[in-house]
């Protein structure tokens, strides 16, 4: 889980890759509005169990949180910045 002090939310930024932007633009509204809530969380409190925040991918660094029961926003951690990278319907 990405180690940020609850309250965070004056320390970390989140940025958005331009794939991200298509992929999330593509998604449907209700998702798009439940990742704006979850984005929200993930900036203040990283912990907070509806994230489910955890390493997906230990060799690039790739962390997952959920959005909705079925999808997913991937991101890696550069300093104090996530960068969003995809956000996409969870595999069954």
């Amino acid at each position: 889980m990405p180690s940020r002090r609850a309250g965070a939310s004056a320390d970390v930024q989140a940025r958005r890759t331009s794939r991200f932007d298509r992929d999330l633009a593509g998604a449907p509204p209700s998702i798009q509005q439940a990742f704006e809530k979850q984005l929200a969380l993930l900036l203040s409190n990283p912990r907070h169990p509806s994230l489910r925040a955890k390493k997906y991918d230990e060799a690039r660094g790739i962390w997952q949180a959920r959005v909705t029961r079925d999808w997913r926003v991937y991101f890696t951690i550069e300093n104090d910045v996530y960068l969003l990278r995809t956000i996409r319907a969870h595999p069954k």
